[in-house]
C-alpha cells in the first residue's frame, strides 16, 4: 500500500469528482435541457406533510366471502337437484345457515357442500343439527384472507397515490391489519383520504322490478342511488359482470348530455360477459353499482358487444377524474378506516432542517479543528477525506433518490465520527511506531498495516448490524440504518484510499527525515 500507480490515482480522483457532480442537483435548479437529475428527497419530518394510519376492515372481508359462498351454495345445490329453505348469513358467527327441504337429502347436501372448491385448505367446515345445515369459516382461513387483503391493499393504495402525483410517498405495513401512509409535502390530505377511503368496487347487476321493498325476496337487496339516498332500487345480488375485469378507465365528456363522464373498457372475459347479459336482457334495467350505491340503472336497448361503456352520474371534472383513477387502480378488497391522522407544517420541517443542518455543520467543523490541532498535516489529509466522505454519501443518496429524515441526518453525523475514528487509529499507530524509533517509511508502513485489520473488522461488523436494521427495521430506524450503511462504505474508501493516498504522495515528493505527527 506504499505505491499508487497513475491509474489508481485517476480512479480515486474520478470517483470523488463524480460524487461531486451527483451532489449538484441538490443545490442547483434543473437546467432547461434534458439530463438525468437525481435529488435527495426530504422525509415527512423535514419537509412537512401528512401521516395516515389506516386499518383494513377485516369483518367486511369475512362478509364478502360469506356472500360468495352463499351464491356458490345455491348454485351447487340447484345443479344437483337438492332443495333448501331459508338460506341466510350470520356474519358475527362467520357462518351460513339453511334448512333442508327434505330430510332424506341430508347426506347428499352435506357431501355436495364438502366437495365445493376451497380457497385455502380447510376453509370451512359443514355441520348439521337435525334439518339445519351450518357452514362455518375457519379462523385460519379468515386470517389468511386478512393477510392477503392487507398486502393487496398496500399495492392498490400505492397505485392510487402515485396517480395523484405525490412525490416519494411512504406506504408500509404495521401489525396484521394496518397500513401507514406518509405523504411528504401534502399538507391537506382530504383528497387523499377520500381516494383511499373509497373501496371502488364496481359491479353490474340486473334489477328485480317486481320485488317488494317491505319484504324483499332472497337474493335481492334494495340499494340507494348515488344522487338520492332515499331512492332505493331492487338489485339482484348475483354479479353479472365484475369491475375487476376492467382494463382501463378515463374521464371524458358525453357529447349528448353535455356532462362529464367516465369511459371504461373490459378485457376479453369481461367484454364477453357484458355482451351476453345485454343480449339476453333487452328492455331490462341494468345497474352499475359502486360501493353499494347505484350510479346508474339504464334500460338495455341493444346488445353491447364492443367491451366499452360509459358512466354518467352528474360528475364534475374532479369527481370524474378521481373515479377513473380509482377504477384504473383497482378495487380495495375491503374498506380502509383512518385510525390516526397527523399533519406536519412546512415551518416545522424547515426548523428541523435548520436544526439538523446546524448540528451537522457544527460537528463537522469541530472535527476538522480537532484533527488539525492534534495531527497537523496528517489531520489535514484526514479532513479532506472527511469532506469527500460527506460528498460521496450525499451522491449515493442522490443517485438512488433516497429519502432523508432526521434520523438519517443523525446517521450522517455519526458516520463522520466513525470516519474520524479510522483516521485516528492510523495516525496513532504511526505516531507510536515513530516513537519506537522506526524510520519515517517504516513507521508509515507498519502503522498503517497494524491499523488496517482493526478498521476493517470494526466496519464490517457495523455494516452487517446496520444492514439487518435496514431490512427488519421500520420508519426512523430504517432511515438511520440507511445512511450509516452507505457511510461505512464511503468511510472505507475515503480512509483507506483517498487519505492514505494523499499521505503517500506527500512522502514520495518530500522524503522527510521526520514525520510531522
Amino acid at each position: 500500500m506504499m505505491y499508487y500507480s497513475r491509474t489508481k490515482l485517476a480512479l480515486v480522483f474520478a470517483t470523488c469528482f463524480m460524487g461531486l457532480l451527483l451532489c449538484l442537483p441538490n443545490f442547483v435548479k434543473h437546467p432547461s435541457f434534458k439530463i438525468p437529475w437525481h435529488q435527495i428527497h426530504l422525509g415527512l419530518d423535514l419537509k412537512g406533510g401528512s401521516y395516515l394510519l389506516m386499518q383494513v376492515d377485516v369483518e367486511t372481508i369475512s362478509k364478502n366471502r360469506l356472500q360468495t359462498l352463499s351464491d356458490n351454495v345455491r348454485q351447487t345445490l340447484i345443479s344437483k337437484n337438492l332443495g333448501y329453505r331459508n338460506l341466510h348469513m350470520v356474519p358475527k358467527d362467520h357462518t351460513i345457515v339453511f334448512n333442508l327441504r327434505d330430510p332424506s337429502e341430508k347426506e347428499g347436501v352435506i357431501s355436495a357442500l364438502r366437495s365445493m372448491p376451497k380457497a385455502v385448505p380447510n376453509e370451512f367446515k359443514v355441520s348439521n343439527n337435525n334439518d339445519q345445515i351450518r357452514m362455518e369459516l375457519s379462523t385460519d382461513a379468515m386470517q389468511h384472507r386478512a393477510s392477503e387483503a392487507v398486502t393487496q391493499s398496500i399495492e392498490i393504495v400505492r397505485k392510487r397515490i402515485d396517480a395523484t402525483g405525490a412525490v416519494d410517498p411512504s406506504i408500509t405495513r404495521q401489525g396484521t391489519d394496518r397500513i401507514i401512509v406518509q405523504l411528504p409535502g401534502v399538507s391537506d390530505p382530504n383528497r387523499i383520504k377520500q381516494l383511499l377511503g373509497t373501496t371502488a368496487k364496481m359491479t353490474f347487476h340486473l334489477l328485480d322490478e317486481n320485488a317488494n321493498p317491505n319484504l324483499p325476496p332472497p337474493g335481492v337487496t334494495f340499494l340507494p342511488t348515488a344522487g338520492n339516498e332515499n331512492e332505493k332500487l331492487p338489485i339482484r345480488d348475483h354479479i353479472e359482470v365484475d369491475g375487476a375485469d376492467l382494463t382501463g378507465a378515463n374521464a371524458g365528456f358525453d357529447q349528448q348530455s353535455s356532462e362529464y363522464a367516465v369511459n371504461f373498457s373490459f378485457d376479453n372475459a369481461g367484454a364477453q360477459a357484458f355482451a351476453n347479459v345485454t343480449r339476453a336482457n333487452i328492455n331490462k334495467r341494468f345497474a352499475i353499482v359502486l360501493d353499494n350505491k347505484v350510479i346508474e340503472a339504464p334500460v338495455i336497448r341493444t346488445p353491447i358487444t364492443g367491451g366499452n361503456g360509459q358512466i354518467t352520474g352528474g360528475f364534475d371534472a374532479q369527481k370524474a377524474t378521481d373515479l377513473a383513477l380509482l377504477l384504473r387502480a383497482g378495487a380495495l378488497p375491503a374498506p380502509l378506516k383512518v385510525m390516526e391522522e397527523r399533519s406536519i407544517g412546512p415551518s416545522l420541517g424547515a426548523d428541523a432542517i435548520r436544526a439538523g443542518g446546524l448540528s451537522l455543520v457544527s460537528g463537522f467543523v469541530l472535527v476538522i479543528i480537532f484533527m488539525l490541532l492534534f495531527y497537523g498535516r496528517f489531520g489535514l489529509y484526514a479532513n479532506i477525506a472527511l469532506f469527500a466522505n460527506l460528498v460521496l454519501m450525499s451522491a449515493i443518496l442522490s443517485l438512488f433518490e433516497a429519502t432523508l429524515t432526521l434520523p438519517g441526518m443523525a446517521g450522517m453525523l455519526l458516520t463522520l465520527g466513525m470516519a474520524v475514528d479510522a483516521n485516528i487509529l492510523i495516525n496513532e499507530r504511526i505516531r507510536e511506531e515513530t516513537r519506537n524509533g522506526r524510520t519515517p517509511l517504516n513507521a508509515l508502513q507498519t502503522g498503517f498495516d497494524r491499523a488496517l485489520n482493526t478498521i476493517i473488522d470494526s466496519n464490517v461488523t457495523a455494516f452487517i448490524a446496520h444492514v439487518m436494521l435496514f431490512i427488519f427495521g421500520t420508519g426512523a430506524v430504517k432511515g438511520f440504518a440507511l445512511t450509516i450503511t452507505i457511510g461505512i462504505v464511503t468511510t472505507l474508501f475515503t480512509t483507506l484510499c483517498l487519505s492514505w493516498m494523499l499521505t503517500i504522495r506527500w512522502y514520495a515528493i518530500t522524503r522527510p527525515k521526520e514525520l510531522p505527527i
